[in-house]
C-alpha cells in the first residue's frame, strides 16, 4: 500500500470518482485528461492515485503515462510509487514498473519501503529472478532489508521464481513473521510445483490463515489430487467464515475438478455469488476431461445465456465435448462463432477443431482445417493421424506420419498408437511390424502395453494367432485384460477354441473385472454350441459381481444431443420413438422379403 496524506477532500474525491466512472474507454480517458489538468485536480495528492490507476488500465503504451507525469509539478517519491504500483498491478505491464523505478532513481529520488514490494511483485510476474536479485542488493543498500513488507515481497519473489531454498532461508531469518510471510512462502511452493512442502508449511503455521493462504492450499491439494485434505480446507473456509468470492470459489472448483469430484465442483459453482470466465471455464473443462461431455455442453450453453463470452480455453473444452459426443452441429456452430468473433486461433484451438471434425466423421473438413493451421505441435499431428486411422485411411495416415517426421516434429507414444491403429484397421501387417520395432530402435521410445495391444490386434485380425501369442509371451510386462481381449476377438473370428481355453485361464488369474471379456468368452462358447460353458461363464460373472454395462448411443437433433441406454424408457418421446422404430423394423422385414412398400 502507498501511504496517503492525512485529511480528506470530499469535494475533489467526489469529482474524480464521478469523472473516472465515466471513463470506460481509452478515448474517453484522453478526453477527460485536459479537464483534469485545467482544473488542477491532477496536482491533488488524493486524486492522483485514482487518476493514474484508471488511465493506465486503458493506455497501451508508455507515452501517455509520461505525459501525465510531466504535468505533475515536481513529482516526488509518492507520485512514482503510485505509478509503479499501478503498473505492477497490471498483468500486461509489469516491466513498465521497473522502467519507472529506473526513471525515479535517475531523477535523484530515494525509493522507500513502499517502492520495493511493488517492484518485486513485477519481477515475480515475469519470473525476473536476476532483476529481483539486483533489487535485493538495492534494498540492502538503501537500508530497507529489515522492513517486514519488503521481506515478505522478497520471500514471495524468490519462491515463485523457483528459488525455494533462498526463499526459505530468508523466511527462517525473519525476526517477525505475519500471515503474509507464511502465505508468500506457501504460495510460492504451490506455484512452482512443490505441493507437499506447501502442505507441511501450512501445518507449521503459528498465525491464523487468510483467504490467500486458503487459495494456495487448495492449489497444492489440486496438484496432489488430495481430495481429503482439500475437503478439510473447504471445511475450514466455512468454519472461519471466509467469503467464497470469485478467487476462492475458483480455487475450490479447480481443486474438486482435478480430484475428480465434479458434483462438488458444480455445487460450489452454483453457490458462488459472482462468476467470471474462469469459473465457467473451470467447470466446462473439468466436465469435458472427466467423460461428462453432455454436462460440459450444457454449462457452455448456460454461460452464453448468462452473457459471458467464452475465451479460447472454454471454446477448446466445448469442442472436445462435441468430439466426444459426435455433436457435429454444435461443433460447427462453435467454429463459426470463433470466425464471427474474430477469435485468434492458437495451436490448441486449431487442434481441437481438427479433433472435433475428425471424430464427428468429417475427415475431409478436418484435413482442410489442419492444412490451414500456421503452427502444429505433436498433438495436432496425433489428432490428424488418429482421425485418418479411425476412418480407414491407413495409407494416408502413414503418408502424414512421414510428413510429420520430415517437418521436424518428434513422434511420441500417442503417435505410434495412431500409426499402429492405422496399420491394424487397414491390414498393413508388415508395415505395422516395422513401425512397432522402430518405436524403440529408431525413435528411442519405450513401447507400452497399449502398443503391444495394437500389435496383438493387428496380428490377430490377420489370422497370425501364433505370432500374436509369441509376442504376448515376450512382453516385458504382464498382459492385461485388453491384450487377452484382443486375442479372444481373433480366436472368435478364426474359431480357435484351444487358444480360447488358455486365454480364459489367464483372465481368471488376472481377476479381471471387465465385463466385455467375459461376455466375449461366453459368446464364443455360444457360437460353438457349448451351452454348459456359457452357463458357467455367466455364473462366474455373478460370483465376481461383474455386470455388463448397458449399451448406449448418442444422436444429435437440432443441436441438442440425446443419449439412449439399452432398456431406457425415461426419454420424454419414448412412445413416439418406439412407434417409429417399429415401423422401420416392419419396413426392413418386408424389404428382405422382396416387397417394397411406402412408409406410413
Amino acid at each position: 500500500m502507498i501511504p496517503r496524506p492525512r485529511g480528506r477532500r470530499p469535494c475533489t474525491s467526489s469529482l474524480v470518482q464521478i469523472l473516472l466512472e465515466r471513463c470506460t474507454t481509452s478515448k474517453l480517458c484522453k478526453q477527460a485528461l485536459p479537464l483534469l489538468i485545467t482544473s488542477g485536480i491532477i496536482q491533488d495528492s488524493y486524486a492522483f492515485p485514482k487518476i493514474i490507476s484508471a488511465m493506465l488500465s486503458f493506455f497501451s503504451d508508455i507515452n501517455h503515462d509520461q505525459n501525465i507525469l510531466s504535468l505533475v509539478h515536481e513529482p516526488d517519491t509518492f507520485i512514482f510509487n503510485t505509478i509503479i504500483t499501478a503498473f505492477a498491478g497490471d498483468t500486461n505491464k509489469p516491466v513498465s514498473a521497473i522502467s519507472y523505478y529506473k526513471l525515479m532513481v535517475g531523477r535523484g529520488l530515494w525509493p522507500d519501503i513502499y517502492t520495493f514490494p511493488a517492484i518485486l511483485k513485477s519481477c515475480s510476474k515475469v519470473s525476473g529472478i536476476m532483476e529481483a536479485i539486483q533489487f535485493h542488493g538495492n534494498i540492502v543498500k538503501w537500508g530497507l532489508a529489515e522492513d517486514l513488507y519488503v521481506q515478505n515481497a522478497l520471500v514471495h519473489v524468490y519462491a515463485v521464481c523457483g528459488k525455494c531454498c533462498d526463499a526459505r532461508q530468508m523466511f527462517d531469518e525473519m525476526v517477525e513473521k505475519d500471515v503474509v510471510s507464511w502465505t508468500s512462502l506457501i504460495g510460492g511452493y504451490a506455484k512452482v510445483g512443490h505441493p507437499k512442502e506447501a502442505l507441511q508449511l501450512f501445518l507449521d503455521m503459528d498465525v491464523k490463515a487468510n483467504a490467500a493462504t486458503m487459495v494456495s492450499m487448495l492449489s497444492a491439494c489440486a496438484q496432489l489430487g488430495a481430495s481429503g485434505k482439500g475437503r478439510g480446507i473447504h471445511g475450514s473456509i466455512c468454519k472461519y467464515g471466509f467469503q467464497v468470492d470469485q478467487i476462492l470459489g475458483n480455487a475450490l472448483m479447480d481443486m474438486y475438478v482435478k480430484c475428480g469430484w465434479l458434483d462438488d465442483a458444480n455445487l460450489v459453482f452454483k453457490e458462488m455469488t459472482g462468476r467470471d470466465i474462469v469459473s465457467w471455464t473451470t467447470l466446462i473443462s473439468g466436465l469435458s476431461q472427466n467423460d461428462r461431455p453432455k454436462g460440459a455442453l450444457q454449462i457452455f450453453h448456460d454461460m452464453q445465456m448468462s452473457g459471458i463470452e467464452p475465451d479460447r480455453m472454454a471454446l477448446t473444452s466445448a469442442l472436445s465435448a462435441c468430439a466426444s459426443l459426435g455433436a457435429l452441429a454444435a461443433g460447427r456452430w462453435i467454429h463459426q462463432y470463433m470466425d464471427r468473433k474474430h477469435i485468434e486461433w492458437d495451436v490448441h484451438v486449431g487442434t481441437a477443431v481438427v479433433d472435433m471434425y475428425a471424430k464427428c466423421g468429417c475427415i475431409e473438413r478436418a484435413l482442410q482445417v489442419f492444412h490451414k493451421m500456421h503452427h502444429r505441435n505433436v498433438r495436432s499431428w496425433n489428432v490428424m493421424l488418429g482421425g485418418l486411422a479411425m476412418h480407414g485411411h491407413g495409407r494416408k495416415a502413414l503418408a502424414y506420419f512421414s510428413q510429420m517426421v520430415e517437418s521436424g516434429i518428434r513422434p511420441n507414444e500417442v503417435t505410434f498408437l495412431a500409426v499402429l491403429g492405422a496399420c491394424s484397421h487397414s491390414g498393413f501387417v508388415e508395415e505395422g511390424i516395422w513401425h512397432f520395432h522402430s518405436i524403440r530402435n529408431v525413435y528411442n521410445v519405450i513401447p507400452k502395453i497399449e502398443h503391444y495391444g495394437c500389435m496383438v490386434d493387428l496380428l490377430g485380425r490377420a489370422g497370425r494367432l501364433e505370432e500374436a501369442r509369441v509376442l504376448i509371451q515376450s512382453m516385458p510386462m504382464q498382459a492385461d485384460v485388453r491384450i487377452w481381449g484382443a486375442m479372444l476377438s481373433a480366436c472368435k473370428a478364426y474359431g480357435d477354441m484351444k487358444l480360447c481355453q488358455t486365454i480364459r485361464a489367464h483372465i481368471t488369474e488376472l481377476e479381471a473385472s471387465d465385463s466385455g471379456v467375459y461376455v466375449l468368452i461366453s459368446n464364443i462358447y455360444a457360437t460353438n454350441n457349448r451351452w454348459e460353458d456359457v452357463k458357467r461363464m455367466r455364473a462366474l460373472m455373478r460370483d465376481k459381481g461383474i455386470r455388463k454395462s448397458p449399451g448406449s448411443s448418442f444422436i444429435e437433433v437440432n443441436c441438442k444431443t440425446h443419449e439412449f441406454m439399452v432398456g431406457d424408457v425415461n426419454h420424454p418421446q419414448h412412445k413416439h420413438i418406439q412407434c417409429i422404430l417399429g415401423t422401420l423394423t416392419r419396413h426392413m422385414e418386408l424389404e428382405c422379403l422382396g416387397l417394397h412398400v411406402g412408409m406410413v
